[in-house]
């Protein structure tokens, strides 16, 4: 046996192997890609009932994780084990359904009992495969092509670069379909409540946003009333108008920088000072995105507005951070 400073090394090349042939094998699958895959995001698209998806041993698994992906992302989906489908299982598909069966070699025998009762039904079928010329896949109303140039099990027999591949292809039908529904983050966040995954999609700047003893001066007030509150209201003063209306807004950068400029800061007028094109966000915008706008602006806070465009509230990203908004 060598020494385990030479099997780490030998292990580390062969994992690096294995990961660029997998990518590889994806990459040359994206190539391939053609109007196949439109139809067949259309034809799940026109799915009233449920999507099956079935397959057996490691393309079962990956149906289950296809499945598993489609019913996340808003398009209701059920594994069905092709096996099992044929021994009182299904009675789950119906007519309004729609059916993927994913196999490499599109000639597994156990599959096929599934197929004939799913053409009966005149469900619309979608093959995953390796072999374009299958059984499977003349059988199919789309066909995906699935295939690979070779396993990286160094036998070419563990299903491994194209178990890879054909999760792609669920991966993409997934992501193309809910982008054609119109799948926004609010969907995402009512199928995900639970977990710091559901609280971050679930939580609104209304939820974190300060409502009480609001920092607001009119324009013309002078600067040694700013000051106080930026000392008090942690550093963002709102400006607004008669009716409340944001004006702008006036930070305690902006107080050091007019400090470095002149000696009579303390009776500048706030307009004179504020930004006038401030960053604005709504009671009702996922905290998460307030969290991407004060993140990408180098800004600690900002004024939330109502949609006439007066204060309401301000939200502090220290806030939106231990509420788990990021």
């Amino acid at each position: 046996m060598p020494p385990r400073g030479d099997r780490r090394a030998v292990a580390l090349q062969r994992g690096r192997q294995v990961l660029e042939q997998e990518a590889s094998a994806v990459a040359a699958l994206a190539r391939r890609l053609d109007d196949r895959f439109g139809a067949a995001v259309e034809l799940l698209l026109a799915c009233r009932g449920r999507i099956v998806v079935s397959g057996l041993g490691k393309s079962g698994l990956i149906a289950r994780k296809i499945a598993a992906t489609l019913t996340s992302t808003g398009s209701p989906a059920t594994f069905l084990h092709a096996v099992d489908s044929v021994h009182g299982d299904l009675g789950i598909v119906g007519r309004d359904d729609a059916a993927i069966l994913v196999s490499k070699s599109g000639e597994t025998d156990e599959l096929f009992g599934l197929v004939g009762f799913l053409k009966r039904l005149a469900v619309p079928l979608i093959a995953i495969t390796g072999a374009l010329d299958s059984t499977l896949a003349r059988q199919a109303d789309v066909t995906l092509d699935a295939s690979v140039g070779a396993e990286a099990c160094p036998l070419d027999l563990a299903p491994t670069t194209s178990t890879t591949v054909a999760l792609a292809v669920g991966d993409a039908l997934a992501v193309a379909l809910f982008e054609a529904k119109g799948f926004k983050a609010e969907d995402f966040a009512r199928l995900h409540p639970g977990g710091s995954l559901g609280r971050r999609l679930l939580l609104l700047v209304r939820d974190v946003m300060v409502t009480e003893k609001l920092p607001a001066l009119g324009p013309e007030a002078p600067m040694r009333e700013c000051v106080i509150l930026l000392a008090e209201r942690r550093g963002t003063v709102a400006v607004v108008g008669p009716q409340g209306v944001v004006l702008g807004v006036v930070t305690a950068g902006d107080l050091t920088r007019l400090m470095e400029k002149r000696a009579d800061f303390l009776d500048v007028r706030v307009e004179d000072v504020m930004t006038r094109t401030p960053k604005l966000t709504r009671p009702g915008e996922l905290a998460s995105s307030a969290v991407n706008t004060l993140e990408q602006h180098g800004i600690m806070a900002m004024p939330v507005v109502d949609d006439g465009g007066h204060l309401v509230g301000i939200v502090h990203l220290h806030d939106l951070m231990r509420a788990g908004a990021a």
